[in-house]
């Protein structure tokens, strides 16, 4: 039996991130990686200088063509930039009927830029979140989202608490970004479940949240449960970040694919 995930997301020609970075954790696992291309990006390590929305009816095309073909045993969103390409990844996951949906509700790159349109948060709320499995923001996203400023333990439970109340099943809010250990909070509703690493030195580094949402994608493709999903990802990411490839100008990517620096 071969496992199968999809991701749908941007495009980063530079490898670093998006759809890119989500194919070659899908491989790295042994997951089959298919992808719905939402947006394509003029970016690499240094920043982002352009962003084409692709246009919603073709990306439904493409969710049509993968899915009518080679179902996916679990799908990830990332970047979608705008609402009627969360509209129509919304509605594919319906008609589809995939129950092992993360999303990763991308905002903004490691550099700054935006890659989600304003008008378009309160559509992802509405009609992505109550649909997924998990869903994973950083402290900043989980702050547009749910309003919480995500400072501390507190801080993360409460967001944890009001992004539940949105729908998802699970919600993972990321702590990279803040000080001391790397510290990231599971919350099914009632038990809050805290995944813990030493942070690593580093302090440039690019993907790294689209390679932990692809990695629990792949591991909920390969049959794992969300928690034992959750953990095996936090290592991979973790000894991601800890080999990230010394190559390009800017923020060095983290180690999706194996290779040696």
């Amino acid at each position: 039996m071969i496992n199968t995930a999809l991701t749908v997301a941007g495009s980063d020609p530079s490898g670093g991130a998006g759809i890119q970075a989500d194919l070659n954790t899908f491989s790295r696992l042994g997951v089959y990686g298919m992808s719905v291309i939402v947006a394509l990006t003029a970016q690499n390590t240094t920043g982002v200088t352009g962003v084409m929305d692709v246009p919603s009816e073709f990306v439904g095309k493409q969710w049509d063509s993968v899915m009518s073909d080679i179902p996916a045993n679990a799908i990830k969103t990332g970047m979608l930039g705008n609402v009627s390409n969360i509209v129509v990844t919304a509605d594919m996951i319906e008609k589809y009927g995939v129950t092992n949906v993360v999303v990763d509700p991308v905002m903004t790159s490691t550099s700054g830029a935006t890659l989600l349109a304003s008008d378009a948060i309160e559509t992802l709320k509405q009609k992505l979140l109550p649909r997924a499995l998990l869903v994973t923001p950083n402290a900043d996203e989980a702050r547009i989202l749910t309003g919480v400023e995500v400072r501390g333990q507190d801080d993360m439970e409460e967001a944890a608490r009001r992004l539940r109340e949105m729908g998802p099943r699970f919600v993972l809010v990321k702590g990279g970004h803040l000080e001391g250990d790397a510290v990231d909070l599971l919350f099914d509703g009632s038990v809050f479940n805290y995944f813990r690493s030493s942070r690593i030195g580093h302090t440039h580094i690019h993907g790294t949240g689209c390679v932990l949402s692809a990695a629990i994608t792949a591991y909920l493709a390969l049959g794992n449960p969300i928690e034992e999903a959750v953990r095996l990802a936090k290592d991979f990411i973790t000894e991601a970040i800890a080999t990230s490839l010394r190559i390009g100008k800017g923020a060095w990517p983290c180690n999706a694919s194996g290779l040696e620096s």
